[in-house]
């Protein structure tokens, strides 16, 4: 490996730890980013280019996030305006009593929802319309977000037990049927689920108790649902506020359900996933945000444009103001694979993070228990690009030079590795991973969010590969 290899593994291992002592890590990632670009080139002023050609290529990989989370929170404080979000979980209520029945709820519909038609598009859905539900029955934002991104981000996408491109990637690498690959994957990935789910409710509960304590107001608040304007004013004027606008109101509440089920219908029937499906909710959401927008002003049209245009802005601030950091830090991971290091420093750049971890596979002994948790390591190791599938190729075929031809411990090996990546980058337990969508829609920092998932999914992975190795 090169030096710029070396000063790379430094910069994320400093990075790692700067996160081990929940110190913010835009600073390592900013300065390592320049420090590799200078080394791999031997120019520091490529290196401050490459600084922000990083920050740039981050940005155009995570802005689908930052406008769908824009949108569906503009839609959301216009509705409250009116008071319809009042009006949109009343019948949730019913069904969320306590904070823990709200905790497996979101857990529940966001791994159902996530399995036909991945995370990203499925979490502001859920957010939409459960998450304002569960913080005012006393479930405080991070836990609502751990539960949202441990079933979506992890439990449902490193199975991908619907959709199934995760496996067939590995399998691919692995030269073994996909089958083979997606039952042990699947098995994988709910126990690393329920344990992970589990444990962060237990470390939660605490955190949970004290935020059930607040007033609605003040949970509401807290998740980022209400602008400071609103949250000004008094419960007479809110409920003034609802008298007035009552019709407008019901007329919302009824709409932004049916539009967004709608939205579920096109996906199953039109077979429409992935960024196209996050591409149709958006869109959705912008819709409602016009119409609702319009409404929420009286009748004068002018106040209506004024409006959408003053929420879409609400809507921006607050994506930016969760998310931004995160753009440095995605810049710097970016360059671990090949693709990213190739936008960023030029044609036939090495990715640094990926080279290293290939190296590593071929010091791993065959057929044991050091073997499976190497390529589970691995999995972790290529999984910290943020992207969680960019690493299946690698420790599918890792696995597979492993197996000497044993298809049963390849596709054993195959489903550890994948469960690791697609976990760690899909991502639970990455800052610049589309974890940032579930932190932008429970308003809750990414960086916080990554320290309480941290332990609960790495706990839940160690004893996933227990199973495997037990099992198979």
């Amino acid at each position: 490996m090169s030096a710029a290899h070396w000063v790379y593994l430094l910069g994320a291992l400093v990075i790692i730890v700067t996160m081990i002592f929940r110190k913010n890590i835009v600073v390592p990632s900013i300065v390592f980013t320049i420090l590799v670009a200078w080394v791999y080139k031997g120019s520091l002023i490529f290196g401050f280019q490459s600084l922000f050609n990083a920050d740039l290529y981050a940005a155009n990989q995570l802005f689908n996030v930052f406008l769908v989370i824009s949108l569906m929170v503009a839609m959301l404080k216009a509705a409250s305006s009116i008071g319809a979000d009042q009006l949109i979980i009343k019948p949730v209520q019913k069904l969320m009593v306590s904070p823990t029945v709200a905790y497996f709820i979101l857990a529940v519909a966001t791994f159902l929802i996530s399995l036909f038609f991945w995370p990203t598009p499925a979490i502001p859905l859920v957010g939409a319309l459960l998450i304002p539900a569960a913080v005012r029955v006393g479930l405080s934002p991070m836990s609502a977000a751990i539960a949202v991104a441990l079933a979506g981000q992890g439990m449902a996408l490193a199975g991908d037990l619907v959709l199934q491109a995760a496996p067939k990637i590995t399998a691919a690498a692995a030269g073994v049927p996909t089958s083979l690959i997606l039952g042990k994957a699947g098995v994988l990935t709910m126990v690393t689920g329920v344990v992970a789910l589990g444990l962060a409710f237990i470390f939660q509960r605490k955190e949970d108790v004290a935020f059930k304590n607040k007033r609605i107001d003040e949970r509401m608040h807290v998740a980022g649902m209400l602008s400071m304007g609103e949250m000004a004013a008094t419960s007479e004027d809110r409920q003034m506020g609802r008298i007035a606008f009552g019709k407008r109101a019901l007329f919302i509440a009824i709409l932004i359900p049916l539009l967004l089920i709608g939205v579920i219908v096109v996906m199953l029937t039109d077979n429409i996933t992935g960024g196209d499906a996050t591409a149709l909710l958006g869109g959705v959401g912008a819709i409602l945000l016009v119409i609702i927008g319009m409404l929420s002003r009286g009748p004068g049209k002018l106040g209506g444009f004024e409006a959408v245009s003053e929420y879409l802005v609400e809507g921006f601030v607050f994506a930016f103001r969760a998310m931004g950091p995160v753009i440095p830090i995605a810049g710097f991971f970016f360059l671990g694979g090949t693709d990213g290091a190739q936008a960023i420093l030029g044609k036939n750049a090495p990715g640094f993070l990926f080279d290293a971890a290939l190296k590593l596979g071929h010091t791993l002994p065959a057929g044991s228990a050091i073997g499976a948790f190497g390529v589970l390591f691995l999995g972790m190791l290529t999984g910290l690009d943020g992207s969680g599938f960019a690493g299946l190729p690698l420790v599918g075929a890792i696995a597979g030079a492993l197996g000497h031809g044993n298809a049963q411990y390849i596709s054993m090996l195959s489903a550890v590795g994948q469960v690791g990546s697609v976990w760690t980058g899909g991502g639970t337990i990455v800052a610049w991973s589309s974890l940032v969508a579930v932190a932008g829609i429970a308003g809750v920092k990414v960086q916080d969010l990554v320290k309480k998932n941290f332990l609960p999914v790495l706990i839940g992975l160690v004893l996933c590969t227990i199973v495997a190795i037990i099992v198979w």
